[in-house]
């Protein structure tokens, strides 16, 4: 978030130039006054007797003089006011001589009459000593806001109610002094405006440019609600590339992989995409395993094939019955015979798509209600584990004479298997579920080592999320519907409740 409360303010102006000629002022008026003493004191001395001459001698300024004490006598009154009006008037013929001189020695004209003030007082001292405030400093003092010294010469800057040397006085970002005649402001922390943008202005994921405002002055843009993937309304229209399996935009500083069929992939899903039906014979039977594991074996051998979307489309037109996904499905449960052209051997990655993929046509005859079941070639491990657990679970429904179901109740327990599967490979443990991260190893090359990395636990995690907030009435709603019940009521007693009523238990 941008951080709130930003000003665009005007560089603070320069207060003051300190100047260094304080001594020299000093020394001048300390020669005056010197003067002064001198006739003082001979006026004195015609006054008295001739014995003064064994007096001590003082020494004022930097002249040495003999200053004899006057003789107190009835006009001592006087002769003192009289050396008061001089003294007076030598401080002010000082301060009109000094208000000759340019503007800019303002602050050393304030320390002489300081001074001046202070030596007077020296002289007359008050009955009573003036109250001092504790930690009070002489008038000029000022600490650096950024250092935290005294500034004593130079230039400085007055800002946000503290004083800086110009040095100091930096961005908050790149810690460089700001020199320029405006800045930001957010908080107490100022930026460079450039610095500012750089930080609170939202770039564009894919394009990598700051995302421009509307008519309005509006900054707008769109966000991936799992990816948090910012990017330009205009990338929509523009033909952009999006991975079919995270559903992430295309970034014009890393290339997708195109598919082949109008698919294209990150290269964060490439690690562990499943490329032919062989690859994935592992993980199809561990799903089948999984099914076991909950008590719902399926007894026949169902053929599983890869193919590409032209393939599944072909089959989904021949298909009488069943309710598809749309606009992108991934998977079917075939019941009709078919020809089916599968992917034989994994292509080969050539630049930025894939090349020397390898078909075949395999006819498919009915044995069963359930002919086979295709799935998408080219999506992650876990992506085509999600759906061959769909399809299974349209195969056991089919199988174990679950007929005429609605739409939201056979998607629905559909989507919970799938979900429980999925649930079983990211959150291992998770509704005590078995997982089959172990035989279906060799998919992988993450799962090779043991584990799951890091980024396929996010798509787990992504697939999960696809699910729960799936929009569509029979595969979104149905869910929600189904996985309640499951939850309160637990799988089985689930599947017999809508064995015998066609809906889920309430």
């Amino acid at each position: 978030m941008a951080p709130s409360g930003v000003n665009h303010l005007s560089q603070p102006c320069i207060y003051g130039n300190f100047v260094s000629s304080y001594t020299e002022r000093k020394s001048r008026f300390m020669k005056w006054l010197s003067k002064l003493f001198k006739g003082g004191s001979s006026r004195g001395g015609e006054g008295g007797s001739g014995g003064g001459g064994s007096r001590n001698p003082q020494f004022i300024g930097d002249e040495n003089m003999v200053w004899r004490a006057p003789i107190r006598s009835v006009d001592d009154r006087s002769r003192t006011e009289k050396e008061r009006n001089e003294l007076d008037r030598a401080i002010a013929l000082s301060l009109a001589e000094d208000f000759k001189r340019p503007s800019g020695h303002r602050w050393q004209r304030e320390k002489d009459k300081d001074f001046a003030g202070s030596l007077h007082d020296n002289l007359h001292p008050p009955l009573y000593p003036p109250h001092v405030p504790p930690q009070s400093h002489p008038w000029g003092y000022k600490i650096c806001g950024g250092c935290k010294h005294e500034i004593i010469y130079g230039n400085y800057l007055g800002c946000m109610g503290s004083y800086f040397h110009p040095q100091c006085f930096c961005c908050s970002l790149c810690r460089q002094p700001i020199t320029e005649s405006e800045f930001s402001l957010s908080g107490r922390d100022p930026y460079h405006k450039t610095c500012f943008k750089e930080l609170a202005h939202p770039k564009c994921e894919v394009c990598l440019r700051f995302i421009p405002t509307n008519k309005d002055g509006l900054i707008e843009y769109r966000c991936h609600p799992f990816w948090s993937q910012k990017y330009c309304p205009s990338h929509e229209q523009d033909k952009t590339a999006r991975c079919c399996s995270c559903e992430r935009l295309e970034s014009w500083d890393a290339r997708y992989i195109s598919l082949g069929d109008g698919r294209s992939l990150c290269l964060e899903c490439m690690e562990s995409a499943i490329m032919d039906t062989g690859d994935c014979q592992p993980l199809y039977h561990a799903i089948r395993d999984f099914f076991e594991g909950m008590n719902m074996k399926l007894d026949q051998q169902i053929p599983m094939l890869l193919v590409e979307r032209q393939a599944l489309n072909e089959a989904i037109v021949g298909e009488k019955n069943g309710l598809h996904h749309m606009p992108e499905t991934r998977g079917l449960c075939l019941s009709e015979e078919q020809t089916v052209t599968s992917i034989l051997r994994r292509p080969r990655i050539g630049g930025h798509q894939l090349i020397g993929m390898r078909t075949h046509p395999q006819k498919l005859t009915r044995r069963c209600e359930v002919t086979a079941i295709l799935v998408l070639y080219g999506l992650p491990r876990l992506l085509t584990g999600a759906i061959l657990a769909h399809e299974l679970m349209h195969a056991w429904l089919r199988l174990k004479g679950y007929r005429n179901l609605n739409p939201e109740v056979e998607e629905g327990i559909c989507q919970v298997l799938s979900y429980m599967w999925l649930e079983s490979e990211v959150m291992p443990g998770f509704r005590n579920m078995p997982s089959t991260s172990a035989a279906s190893s060799s998919s992988s090359s993450s799962s090779k080592k043991g584990a799951k990395s890091n980024v396929e636990n996010k798509l787990g995690e992504f697939f999960l999320h696809q699910i729960a907030n799936d929009g569509s009435p029979a595969y979104g709603g149905g869910f929600r519907a189904a996985n309640t019940a499951v939850n309160k009521y637990g799988l089985r007693r689930t599947l017999d409740h809508i064995h015998f009523t066609g809906n889920f238990p309430l």
